[in-house]
């Protein structure tokens, strides 16, 4: 698949099979988020695979309501950044960085056939999640990426056209 059907073809999921994403696949997409582009080449991601354990422990501290949509996909990814917060002109690229990471993996399960979700919950910019999943201080929690088969295809949704969102500037 290329780039550009592959950006224009990615969909977010919400139902998949039941297999897990296998390691070598699941270290595959990772290893692509790592060519992100990154200011001074700080390499600020960190991608924490959510085991069993560390999914009850999320589970536990997201309460009933919140535990179901963990529960969709077979393999979860949460990806983080090292945060500086004394730079906040890095901080922001590094953060930058670390999203571009995440639709690296987005953009690389789909290319594979999987389906994924980038989700945000809240949980995760809480002390109960970040130490559910074992993120230290001076990290960031930017994504919760769900991956597993493809259970169904999505729709295309509609655009903005370019004409809405380009502004050429004098």
């Amino acid at each position: 698949m290329d780039v550009e059907t592959a950006i224009r073809t990615r969909r977010t999921h919400k139902a998949y099979g039941s297999e897990p994403v296998d390691r070598e696949t699941l270290d595959a997409l990772l290893d692509l988020g790592r060519w992100a582009p990154n200011h001074h080449l700080t390499n600020p991601w960190r991608f924490y695979v959510v085991g069993p354990a560390a999914l009850q422990r999320l589970k536990d501290a997201v309460g009933p309501e919140g535990a179901a949509k963990l529960d969709r996909a077979p393999t979860l990814v949460a990806v983080a950044y090292v945060a500086t917060p004394d730079d906040p002109v890095a901080d922001e690229e590094d953060l930058l960085a670390a999203g571009a990471a995440a639709y690296a993996i987005l953009l690389g399960a789909h290319a594979r056939g999987l389906a994924a979700y980038w989700r945000t919950p809240a949980i995760l910019r809480e002390p109960a999640g970040r130490a559910a999943l074992r993120i230290p201080d001076g990290e960031r929690c930017i994504a919760l990426l769900h991956l597993g088969p493809r259970r169904q295809e999505q729709r295309v949704p509609e655009r903005a056209p370019l004409s809405d969102v380009r502004i050429v500037l004098d």
